[in-house]
């Protein structure tokens, strides 16, 4: 049988989703649980790779069993071995063909920039204390959706088959003094978002304009766009698949 787990988690402690040989990881944590709980070896699929320090509000993941769970009571008893910085809020079951990552149709994301020192803020939004065009930054972010090769935002050692991604929504609102960026799209390269992000800030504070967005992408070049921003700002908040991989 093949199950889906929907959780989230607070990144700061860990460094990314994927298993590392030196360092704590998500899916290390959560494979290790699993097997306790099953006791079988249980390893899973995420459907996206969450550098150091990044946040989830939603994500999922996929695993093999040989009999059936009961999923309620999966997901309480997940629930109570994980640390606190780890959520399962659901547990499913779903088709055998079903896969984490390559059925999601789309990914959502939001990037938090605290525009006021606040402690409460530390390790989950970026403090700028910078005057930013707002509306500049929007008329920029609309311009994202009339291009699909983003190699310039990408990370230069990137493993990948094509830099094209489909960006259907990029937008930036305020809310108080936060500054929030959202960003879905059919995927995303490593590194993407936050390049995307530290650039926008550029054209925000006036260092670059719309021209120079344009020039940028179309350089294909990491080295012409602008900063990345830190990982502790940026959260991953939803995944999207077809109701048709559910059981």
């Amino acid at each position: 049988m093949r199950y889906f787990l929907e959780l989230s988690y607070n990144g700061t402690s860990y460094h990314g989703w994927q298993r590392q040989p030196n360092a704590i990881s998500i899916q290390e944590v959560l494979e290790n649980s699993l097997s306790l709980l099953l006791k079988s070896k249980i390893e899973i699929v995420g459907a996206g790779r969450t550098d150091a320090g990044v946040h989830a509000k939603q994500i999922m993941a996929h695993f093999d069993y040989e009999n059936d769970v009961e999923e309620n009571q999966l997901c309480y008893k997940l629930n109570s071995l994980l640390p606190p910085e780890i959520a399962i809020q659901k547990v499913y079951a779903v088709k055998g063909e079903s896969h984490a990552r390559f059925d999601a149709f789309s990914r959502s994301y939001e990037y938090l920039i605290a525009l006021n020192k606040d402690p409460f803020h530390i390790n989950k939004a970026y403090y700028l204390r910078k005057e930013l065009d707002i509306d500049l930054m929007n008329e920029a972010a609309k311009l994202l959706l009339n291009y699909t090769n983003f190699k310039c935002f990408s990370k230069s050692k990137t493993d990948v088959k094509t830099y094209n991604c489909t960006i259907t929504e990029a937008i930036w609102e305020r809310n108080g003094s936060m500054l929030i960026f959202r960003i879905t799209a059919n995927r995303f390269l490593r590194n993407m978002v936050r390049a995307i992000v530290g650039t926008l800030v550029e054209i925000g504070e006036h260092k670059l304009n719309l021209e120079d967005l344009e020039r940028i992408i179309k350089s294909e070049n990491r080295s012409e766009a602008g900063y990345s921003v830190p990982a502790h700002g940026l959260y991953l908040t939803k995944v999207a698949y077809p109701a048709n991989i559910y059981m």
